[in-house]
């Protein structure tokens, strides 16, 4: 299987995560016109798993180094498996519930307050887990991220006439604690040795495959809730997928699933010589690539009251100095 040999790369393919993750949602915009999230999600986890299928039976099956994909699950315990399913489970509820928030409490406290605990959680957690990196200038970079989240927060705040109740506030807190603990739950299915993987743990294209399904199979729960009851909207029912579903609009949903699922496996290759800390930290600097689409492509802030692009610059040099300290952690 294709194995990361340098942290140079391992670093490029987290930036690459970061992109992903901060572009899926375009594709949901897209559709949002005509299309409700939670008919969008079906296709979207549909897209998880077909991604994830392809990176396995691709490059995690080429190559003489590690093990191949089919065999790694074949020989996978009980517990790895268990440990990248719930993986996904949590991850499914946490971006399910960040959606909800947002359309509770509206973006501008949402997102910063569900992905700016995901990151802070995310980082403590894994690093505890696997301490790899210079602790004082990792965490360093983690709190400057951090202060670029609420600069983007107050941003959003001066564009935004939705008001946060307590409900959406509280519900965007509950999605950055399950969003933050996600990873360590994939990490924990993988061998530390990819090249030769300890017997019973799965090779990274293993776990993102396996945490697929879980993301899958739980929205038969979860996704289904959302769909009969909506935080906002009306609600929609499985015979609304097939009558009203395009297929430009299941298209959408899949290439959506796509995009986050290539930045996943990406993290995870890059997480042996990144460290998972290092690889999950710079990934969910996706926020600031989210907010760069919505700045020069989607026009969110054209208009906007005084003071706004200050805090847009601002943002965007705490974003910039708070990942440059997160990748020199590994090699100072």
């Amino acid at each position: 299987m294709y194995i990361v040999n340098s942290y140079p790369v391992a670093v490029l393919l987290c930036f690459v995560t970061m992109i992903c993750w901060g572009s899926w949602a375009n594709t949901q915009k897209l559709a949002s016109r005509s299309w409700s999230f939670p008919l969008f999600y079906w296709d979207y986890t549909l897209g998880l798993i077909l991604l994830s299928l392809l990176f396995g039976l691709t490059l995690g099956s080429s190559g003489e180094a590690g093990q191949s994909f089919t065999d790694n699950l074949a020989s996978a315990s009980t517990s790895a498996l268990g440990s990248a399913f719930i993986g996904g489970v949590v991850f499914n509820i946490a971006n399910l519930l960040l959606v909800a928030a947002i359309a509770i409490a509206g973006m501008s406290v949402a997102f910063p307050v569900g992905i700016g605990l995901a990151l802070v959680i995310g980082v403590l957690v894994n690093y505890i887990a696997t301490p790899v990196g210079n602790p004082a200038i990792l965490f360093t970079g983690v709190a400057l991220v951090s202060v670029a989240i609420v600069l983007d927060a107050l941003a959003y705040r001066k564009i935004s006439s939705a008001s946060a109740t307590t409900k959406g506030i509280v519900i965007s807190v509950a999605a950055g604690m399950l969003m933050g603990f996600f990873f360590r739950f994939v990490a924990a299915s993988m061998s530390a040795d990819f090249a030769n993987p300890e017997q019973g743990l799965l090779t990274p294209y293993a776990a993102v495959f396996v945490f697929s399904i879980g993301v899958f199979l739980s929205s038969f729960l979860f996704n289904t809730w959302f769909m009969y009851r909506p935080v906002s909207g009306e609600k929609s029912t499985y015979g609304d997928y097939f009558r009203k579903g395009t297929p430009g609009l299941h298209l959408t949903g899949i290439a959506g699933g796509v995009i986050w699922c290539v930045g996943m496996v990406l993290s995870l290759i890059a997480s042996e010589k990144a460290g998972y800390a290092i690889s999950y930290g710079l990934g969910q600097g996706a926020t600031m690539v989210a907010a760069i689409w919505g700045v020069f492509i989607w026009k969110e802030f054209k208009g906007a009251p005084g003071g706004t692009n200050r805090l847009l610059g601002f943002m965007f040099l705490f974003f910039l100095a708070g990942l440059s300290l997160i990748i020199i952690s590994r090699i100072i």
